[in-house]
């Protein structure tokens, strides 16, 4: 059965900031080994906060999901919620409701957690992250963890730099990439991994 996977997110799932333009999502695409290659829709929001993407994922995924196709979900939470100051306790229910409704419709879901920021950012991220993970873990929804991998990495923190100090660059995405691959995806998708 043909995959097809929607992507929710904000700018990173585009890839902004990527110089090749392939982001995180073009390069987890690119490694997955399937019979045909999954269509893959990314459907992006800059700097949403998760209370807009609960309430927008439904109406802009179902209509491009195919009932003949091995339908998934990839909630991929970004860095909105802490300059918008939404608490953890809203941040959490958001996302469990987005997964609570992705189980309902059947649809298999992922989540992706948000990369640091700027350091002054960072002690909010690290909560939410947390958050975000543990919501995901009691529904035994496989969670990448970038949060915590990435805030001390020497090539992440060059790559931000060498930006307006939000947006990762090429080695950056490569990074959120690698961890996507590393945690779970082709098993996630039912698939041999070259991965490893």
């Amino acid at each position: 059965m043909a995959l097809r996977i929607v992507v929710v997110g904000d700018e990173l799932v585009a890839g902004v900031g990527d110089p090749k333009a392939l982001g995180w999502v073009g390069r987890v695409v690119a490694r997955t080994i399937a019979p045909e290659p999954p269509l893959v829709l990314t459907l992006a929001m800059p700097g949403e906060t998760s209370t807009h993407l609960a309430a927008r994922w439904e109406a802009e995924a179902l209509g491009r999901l195919d009932p003949g196709s091995d339908n998934r979900l990839v909630v991929a939470l970004g860095r909105g919620d802490g300059a918008a100051g939404l608490s953890l306790a809203r941040s959490r229910l958001n996302l469990a409701k987005i997964l609570d409704a992705a189980a309902q419709h059947r649809i298999p879901a992922f989540v992706v957690g948000p990369p640091p920021a700027h350091p002054d950012a960072n002690m909010h991220l690290a909560a939410l992250s947390a958050a975000f993970s543990d919501v995901a873990d009691r529904r035994t929804i496989p969670y990448v963890e970038t949060f915590a991998p990435l805030v001390a990495h020497d090539q992440w923190l060059a790559d931000l730099a060498s930006s307006d100090g939000s947006l990762p660059g090429q080695a950056g995405y490569g990074l959120i990439a690698w961890l996507v691959l590393h945690t779970g995806w082709h098993a996630w998708l039912g698939l041999p991994s070259d991965a490893d």
